[in-house]
């Protein structure tokens, strides 16, 4: 073979494989000692790009379950203060029916009076005081998603006596409304989805694919056009109610800007002069001091006892409907982490398999490059 003193291959080869080996057991000693296999762009490029945008995900997910439990407890304050209102309607209905009987006095009725009159201020108080993080809940300001358009004045031909018309989780658009008058049934079309029921006076009429409610009075009309009604417009039986949408009280339970990745609720007015038949008879009206006014009262009660257990029932609704977006979120941010977690952390065992055979390759190079610097002192031989 040639010997040669200026160049020695052999050593030059064995320095460049002992810096190849030198940068692997170093990377290997970044991720066993960082825990991560990619620790910057170079590492995985594409990798790193996905990842970045897991781990955004991730922190809006956890962030979105802080929300969700916020929102829940919003709803158990006013679940808690609905509660109280409906003991106090209990109470105004027991006064009620003591006062609508004779053989109550009229003094008597007097302190009844009384004492609904307190009664009535402390609801009033509880409705525009309940609040969560400085916003009211139930004094009728957290706002519903919906609101009936006032575009159109007219009314539900052939329905009169139409009152407390409730659409805040309905969706906007134009609904069809149709009444037959020989079998009082009224049909809500939108979309080509209809939904039909029949009205009975003095109930609550609730067209649950709309999300779309309201009540008729015990002296309700079914068979005769009766007065105007904001956001009905009628021809030959047939109306059209347009609903627009409101400002609603939205809660962000997703990681990104879409109607799915947000929950929209409302509370209802818990105020007395929301609850009640309407018209002039609601529960602020409530007067106790003769016979023929305290057995109005008993049925007001008893409408405003329904409107409160109404709105304690949406609450509850929302809350289960909370509990389990807070579920999904659990388990996304589980599943998102463990797909963040294949791409970007090490897996140590492994790491220390590769670190291991570089360590040993690292200490063969340098015997080796070692070994080559030696070989040229052969020629030493030839020049003595």
């Amino acid at each position: 073979m040639g010997l040669r003193i200026q160049n020695n291959i052999a050593a030059l080869n064995a320095h460049r494989h002992l810096l190849d080996t030198d940068t692997a057991l170093g990377k290997s000693l970044e991720r066993l000692s960082s825990g991560y296999r990619v620790n910057r762009a170079s590492d995985d490029a594409a990798g790193l790009a996905v990842s970045e945008g897991l781990r955004a995900d991730i922190k809006s997910y956890q962030v979105a379950t802080r929300n969700t439990s916020e929102a829940g407890s919003l709803l158990q304050v006013a679940e808690g203060a609905l509660d109280q209102i409906g003991n106090m309607l209990t109470r105004l209905k027991e006064l009620a029916t003591q006062a609508a009987s004779d053989n109550t006095s009229s003094s008597n009725r007097t302190k009844l009076n009384s004492e609904a009159t307190q009664l009535k201020n402390e609801i009033d108080r509880i409705a525009d005081s309940t609040d969560y993080g400085g916003t009211n809940l139930i004094d009728g300001s957290f706002n519903g998603a919906s609101a009936v358009s006032s575009t159109d004045t007219a009314d539900i031909a052939g329905i009169s006596d139409i009152y407390d018309f409730d659409v805040t989780s309905a969706s906007s658009g134009s609904y069809s409304l149709t009444y037959t008058a020989a079998s009082d049934l009224l049909t809500v079309t939108k979309g080509g989805v209809s939904q039909s029921i029949t009205l009975t006076k003095g109930g609550t009429v609730n067209f649950s694919t709309f999300n779309i409610s309201f009540k008729l009075t015990s002296a309700a009309t079914l068979d005769t056009v009766g007065a105007a009604f904001t956001g009905i417009d009628t021809s030959s039986g047939a109306g059209i109610l347009d609903i627009k949408a409101g400002s609603g009280s939205t809660f962000q339970v997703g990681a990104g800007n879409s109607t799915n990745d947000q929950i929209t609720f409302s509370i209802g007015d818990a105020n007395t002069a929301a609850l009640g038949l309407g018209s002039s008879s609601y529960v602020t009206n409530i007067d106790l001091t003769t016979s023929a006014n305290a057995q109005l009262a008993i049925d007001i009660v008893d409408d405003a006892i329904d409107d409160v257990a109404l709105i304690r029932g949406q609450v509850g609704a929302v809350q289960n409907r909370l509990s389990y977006a807070s579920a999904n979120l659990a388990t996304t941010i589980e599943n998102v982490t463990a797909a963040d977690s294949i791409i970007r952390d090490a897996d140590m065992a492994s790491e220390m398999t590769t670190f291991t055979k570089n360590q040993i390759l690292l200490q063969a190079g340098t015997s080796m490059l070692a070994q080559a610097n030696a070989a040229p002192q052969v020629l030493l031989s030839l020049l003595s």
